[in-house]
């Protein structure tokens, strides 16, 4: 994996050199093993590179033959091989082994329809210097962040926003409606940042800037069939064909490597799949990692041993303290480079770390199986409402509601009228988003903190659901509530805060073997009781499954990774940096929060040391300090002094040079 930036000006003078070296001394952590630049009199392509594949040959920027087209290149195509062996035959000659070079090659032959042959995760530029042409794509789902800000002909493009911020021109400020939606819907949702004038690209999208100005359009969408018309109805077949596909994702993404792999081992049943294919699938050895807690509310320890024991694998673990969550948290937010409303990245964070150290760089994890396979509450949550608001007067119904949630200790089973309270808004059999409007109201109580001219310039909140695609009103209302998970939470928050940035931080690659496309587009096509079988979730995965996994994890109700929140920063006297930025001065120059209620929010923990703090105030008090540091870091000090003056990068192309040097 790697870090990819660029400036293309198809008008004016050449791309800042300066500029360019400094945005990818911004990516470091995301390619330590080497860093690149090409410039021409237009475009600026920048790389670091983590060596994965081909890790003597697959240097970037790279080029085709006649060095007409380049590219910068963040990801892995793990059919690169196959497509290597059909571009050959179709007369392409290769310099290296890298699957960098079969994207090169790939567009040559296939123009943007290569896309749509690719199974991978990526974010890429490339740039045609004879067409005078940039193109960027994005992985299907968002596995691989993109960012970028654009003026008439002129873009900049990067990995990560603080890579954008090392120009001292762009303005500097957060964008309202983009924190709007994270408190609504935990994310932005592509293209929109929280972040003035940066936008993303969005997943399964190519763009274009060239003479004829900037466009962008969807190579892959997110689809669905009609619940009248649902196919493949036998269950056994079905179970049998995503066996196979699953175990040919997983082994893909651990053989197709020039460096060891490892794999988070959590004590669930998707990642304990993922482990227990590589054990019996491939030669390689087994080395898992997992992450404990302290406090035996969050820990999962039991499971993951009985785990490990099954498979004999090598395994590490670390033991995380809401102290240590803490610790890291600006660490976190500086990665994140979003507001977050739960710690959960912080032990994750620690948890690359503890990979890394261990002299792993790429690990498989159990990322998108409750999306694409029906595994969340949430789906769980929309089948009760649904069930329930087809006759909303009924005192039998309502009491469905308390199936709910029965790992969790303060289930709704033991408090019965607030949950049927709770899960009893806004019940419309007919909405779209029957299964999330419980969820996006109580997020939104978050909003009471901010100042009143933001409250007032927020007054509607954000609507994801008018992007709906059309023909989604005959889906099955399971389709429905996965379309909006994987539109918002997934690549937003679960791919990004908890997954590339907490990886990335450390240099380590994440491939996710339930988000391969074959594995993914086999789903969507799957009945919704296949998947959510009545209130038992993954129901096929467990099923196609049931060898390999003991009975103990595949047959234990979901419980989703959480980690201490409030308690983290104060179950001891506050962290020195959290009184700083929630200070009146901090709070009033950012803008976004009322000094006065944040004051009396962090009194009441203070008081209670955050033990037992209520789900409102936990995402209260994280949207605070998230926000905060945010602005510190992103906003206010938009770098750091060993910023200023990057080491120069390994491998320089300059033609601008060249070109002046020469006349």
């Amino acid at each position: 994996m790697c870090g990819i930036c660029g400036v293309v000006a198809l008008d004016g003078p050449p791309p800042d050199r300066e500029l360019v070296t400094r945005m990818i001394g911004r990516l470091r952590h995301r390619g330590p093993d080497g860093s690149g630049l090409y410039r021409d009199e237009h475009a600026a392509l920048g790389h670091t590179r983590l060596a994965i594949i081909d890790t003597e040959g697959g240097a970037q920027p790279l080029c085709n033959e006649d060095e007409t087209l380049w590219i910068s290149f963040n990801g892995e195509i793990f059919n690169y091989v196959e497509l290597g062996e059909e571009l050959r035959r179709c007369g392409h000659r290769f310099r290296t082994a890298s699957d960098t070079e079969v994207v090169v090659h790939a567009w040559e032959e296939w123009g943007e329809q290569c896309f749509t042959r690719f199974n991978g995760q990526w974010a890429l530029a490339l740039w045609d210097s004879r067409e005078h042409r940039l193109v960027l794509s994005r992985d299907r789902l968002g596995v691989r962040p993109l960012f970028f800000t654009r003026d008439r002909q002129r873009i900049a493009f990067a990995s990560e926003v603080k890579a954008l911020m090392a120009d001292p021109a762009l303005p500097r400020a957060f964008d309202p409606i983009g924190l709007d939606e994270v408190l609504t819907y935990w994310s932005t949702v592509a293209p929109r940042t929280v972040f003035a004038g940066i936008e993303q690209l969005e997943p399964g999208h190519v763009a274009v800037l060239d003479r004829d100005g900037f466009r962008r359009h969807p190579y892959w969408s997110i689809d669905f069939p009609d619940r009248d018309a649902e196919p493949g109805q036998d269950i056994e077949a079905n179970a049998a064909e995503l066996r196979e596909r699953l175990v040919e994702a997983a082994r893909l993404r651990f053989v197709r490597s020039d460096v060891p792999v490892g794999a988070y081992l959590s004590g669930g049943i998707d990642s304990s799949i993922t482990a227990a294919v590589i054990a019996r699938y491939t030669e390689a050895p087994l080395h898992t990692f997992s992450l404990r807690f302290t406090d035996a509310e969050y820990d999962e320890g039991v499971h993951q041993q009985k785990m490990v024991a099954e498979l004999g694998a090598q395994h590490e673990e670390i033991t995380v303290s809401p102290a240590d969550v803490a610790d890291v948290f600006p660490d976190v937010v500086r990665h994140t480079e979003t507001p977050v409303l739960r710690t959960a990245p912080a032990p994750l964070f620690l948890l690359s770390r503890l990979v890394r150290d261990n002299g792993y760089k790429v690990v498989v994890t159990g990322e998108g199986a409750d999306e694409v396979l029906g595994g969340y509450d949430i789906f769980r949550e929309g089948r009760v409402r649904a069930f329930w608001a087809r006759d909303p007067g009924s005192a039998t119904r309502d009491r469905a509601v308390e199936l709910l949630y029965p790992w969790m200790a303060r289930s709704p089973g033991t408090a019965p009228a607030f949950a049927r309270s709770f899960f009893g808004q806004d019940l419309d059999a007919d909405d779209p988003a029957i299964s999330h409007r419980p969820r996006w109201a109580s997020t939104s109580a978050v909003k009471a903190l901010l100042t009143p001219d933001l409250r007032a310039e927020l007054d509607r909140g954000p609507d994801v659901v008018s992007r709906m695609p059309a023909g989604s009103d005959g889906w099955d209302p399971l389709s429905r509530a996965q379309w909006l998970e994987m539109t918002t939470l997934l690549p937003g928050y679960i791919l990004s805060s908890q997954g590339d940035r907490m990886l990335m931080a450390n240099s380590v690659e994440g491939r996710f073997p339930f988000l391969d496309k074959e594995v993914v587009e086999l789903a969507n096509r799957l009945p919704a009781r296949h998947k959510l079988c009545g209130l038992d979730e993954k129901h096929l995965l467990k099923i196609a499954f049931e060898d390999l996994v003991p009975e103990q994890i595949r047959r234990r109700p979901k419980q989703p990774y959480r980690s201490p929140d409030t308690a983290s920063f104060f179950s001891g006297p506050p962290p020195e940096w959290l009184t700083e930025v929630t200070s009146p001065a901090a709070l009033a120059a950012a803008g976004v929060f009322a000094p006065r209620p944040v004051a009396g929010l962090i009194a009441k923990a203070a008081r209670t040391g955050g033990v037992r703090a209520g789900n409102t105030d936990n995402m209260r008090l994280l949207a605070v300090v998230s926000t905060q540091l945010l602005h510190q870091q992103l906003v206010v000090d938009a770098g750091s002094a060993s910023d200023d003056a990057p080491p120069e990068p390994m491998t320089v192309i300059d033609r601008v040079q060249h070109v002046r040097s020469s006349a």
